[in-house]
């Protein structure tokens, strides 16, 4: 697995990148093909302009064979928009599980739709 980590508008700091990879191995525990994770860490200044409060925001994007997920959180703390981050991405991971095996146990059966000739009833036409 890939992991790349940048900073937008903000220092990526020795803490935020072990707290980025702690999050992201729990992942791909949970899930093995994962080719490659960017994290994109940045501090949104848009509402400070106007006495709001500063947001910090973490993405990701993962790559799976197949499928790109992409998630985002916003947080008035970096290390809460990170878990936030690593939960949505959990949660995306076991969805995109769960579909993979209900996707293998439906296409075990037979089709209904093909029936073998030898199967059928037929009548000789006179």
């Amino acid at each position: 697995m890939n992991v790349t980590i940048r900073g937008h508008h903000i220092t990526v700091t020795e803490a935020m990148n072990n707290a980025v990879h702690d999050k992201l191995t729990k992942i791909a525990r949970h899930f093995d093909q994962i080719q490659s994770i960017q994290v994109i860490l940045s501090l949104d200044n848009s509402g400070a302009s106007d006495g709001g409060q500063k947001s910090h925001k973490a993405e990701a994007i993962m790559r799976v064979s197949g499928q790109e997920m992409f998630v985002q959180a916003l947080e008035d703390d970096m290390y809460k928009a990170i878990n936030e981050m690593a939960d949505k991405l959990d949660r995306q991971v076991s969805k995109y599980k769960t579909r993979l095996e209900r996707n293998k146990v439906k296409g075990a059966g037979r089709d209904a739709r093909f029936v073998d000739s030898a199967d059928e009833d037929v009548e000789p036409v006179a």
